[in-house]
């Protein structure tokens, strides 16, 4: 186990190296640090780290940097993320309340957490096979088309145009709609449909090859298969960390543009009250194993609809970029859930 003295150097060697992206050596921890420890003391303590692999030296004569061991045991040991200010949780709110639909929310808020992290931000959309239905509309486009439309409590809203023979009468069109809400609202997706099997036989044979058409257009909504989408934003600011990649970020950028890869790295985050913090070689992908990834699940009332997360290089503001993920995620979070 290692003693405090040792873990507070290292946190001291973590923090400079993330602000100055240069080795730190024992003078600058010395002046920078209220260690209470003599400087012979520190570099006893940076030889004893380096021995057990938690800070390496990338040069001769120059200072200490951390290890991917070093961060992991850093993250290990954070006491608390570091919470955003008042004006930053008040800009938060305003942005993604001001969202007009699901897909509205998700680029407002990928945007908003590439921009709060200045990383590579990654958000999910939360998948139909998690949803319930909110509500089903049918709204007459021509007097012989009819559109209908599924909305869930995701906020993801599917229609289908439907063609009818003829003009449908404003009647049959209510007790239709009020029969389909009736029998789907609060129902998940995937029960939905079978709620459904005996609704023809409740019109009669004149209105059931109408209730039929509108009824197999909703059925499709309900039992096709949607794959995981997963949006991204900010990855020109993999250009600010050129130097964190000294051969080149070409494997990042293209291990990025795969949708499984992306989808796998905020796969772990499966509960919206725990962080998961993937670093360096722990990242199954080897073009990424140069970056850090913390990822968190959203969604209300303790069920998870989907993930989101940001990735950057290792030498990452570790409790700023998770007390940013975790906010964001929480507002995300609420605001699908009311949708």
């Amino acid at each position: 186990m290692i003693e405090d003295r040792k873990l507070e150097v290292l946190r001291a060697i973590v923090e400079d190296y993330v602000s100055t992206q240069e080795p730190v050596g024992s003078k600058a921890l010395v002046e920078r640090h209220n260690l209470g420890v003599s400087p012979a003391t520190i570099r006893n303590d940076m030889a004893a780290l380096e021995d057990e692999g938690y800070i390496a030296q990338p040069h001769t004569s120059a200072g200490r940097i951390p290890t991917d061991k070093g961060y992991r045991l850093f993250v290990d040991r954070l006491s608390s993320v570091k919470p955003l200010s008042a004006p930053e949780r008040r800009a938060i709110q305003t942005f993604l309340d001001g969202a007009m639909d699901l897909d509205d929310i998700v680029s407002r808020t990928v945007r908003l957490l590439a921009q709060l992290t200045r990383q590579v931000a990654v958000v999910q959309y939360p998948s139909l096979s998690r949803s319930s239905v909110r509500h089903v509309e049918i709204l007459p486009l021509t007097t012989t088309r009819l559109l209908v439309v599924l909305i869930t409590t995701t906020g993801r809203v599917e229609q289908r145009v439907v063609e009818t023979a003829s003009e449908t009468p404003e009647v049959l069109l209510g007790e239709l709609r009020a029969q389909l809400n009736a029998a789907t609202v609060g129902v998940r997706l995937e029960e939905a449909a079978g709620r459904l099997t005996d609704l023809p036989q409740r019109f009669t044979a004149e209105e059931r090859p109408f209730v039929s058409a509108v009824l197999s257009a909703l059925l499709e909504s309900l039992v096709e298969e949607h794959e995981d989408r997963v949006v991204l934003a900010g990855t020109a600011n993999l250009v600010r960390f050129g130097p964190d990649f000294p051969h080149s970020i070409s494997p990042v950028l293209e291990a990025l543009e795969e949708q499984m890869v992306l989808l796998r790295l905020l796969g772990e985050a499966s509960d919206p009250a725990v962080l998961t913090v993937r670093i360096g070689s722990e990242n199954a992908h080897e073009g990424l194993a140069g970056t850090s990834v913390v990822s968190v699940g959203y969604g209300s009332e303790g069920e998870t609809l989907a993930k989101l997360g940001v990735l950057g290089p290792t030498r990452m503001d570790y409790p700023g970029t998770m007390g940013a993920v975790r906010a964001v995620a929480r507002y995300v979070g609420k605001i699908v859930g009311d949708s």
